[in-house]
């Protein structure tokens, strides 16, 4: 496994998702990171018992240039995107702002906090309209089950 693949060990292992999507009830919504073709990709499985939210399929690269890792995102929907990742051991961020395999109707960025035990990462996803600024279009949280 290369340096950059290895920087991305605290994200492995099971999670349990908290979400402001829907109402608020109890929801199963997990999360599994795991190395796949030793070490080469991270694999991100989540599953989500919530209509509005698609279960999905992520698999984390190195990016092709410079610093930082793409992320190819799949999803129950039919929806594949491609997201600009980085993580600095603290800080994660994923940034989706020019067109992909679909139009771009609005750019997406997702940035979360680990705690310093590891335990949780604490974050949001957000939404920019064309000439409009950054907003909140809903909390994600992972917390650490193994």
């Amino acid at each position: 496994m290369n340096e950059a693949m290895q920087r991305l060990q605290p994200f492995v292992g099971e999670w349990r998702l908290e979400t402001s999507l829907g109402p608020p009830r109890a929801v199963r919504a997990t999360s599994v990171f795991e190395w796949a073709l030793g070490g080469a990709f991270l694999l991100e499985r989540s599953e989500v018992d919530l209509p509005e939210a698609p279960d999905s399929l992520s698999v984390v690269a190195p990016a092709a240039r410079g610093d930082g890792y793409t992320q190819h995102y799949f999803d129950s929907r039919g929806v594949v995107r491609l997201y600009a990742m980085n993580f600095d051991g603290r800080t994660w961020t994923l940034t989706r702002e020019t067109p992909d395999f679909t139009q771009l109707d609005f750019a997406q960025r997702y940035i979360g906090e680990f705690s310093d035990d590891g335990s949780r990462i604490t974050g949001r996803w957000e939404i920019k309209h064309a000439g409009l600024d950054w907003r909140t279009d809903f909390a994600l949280h992972y917390v650490r089950e193994s």
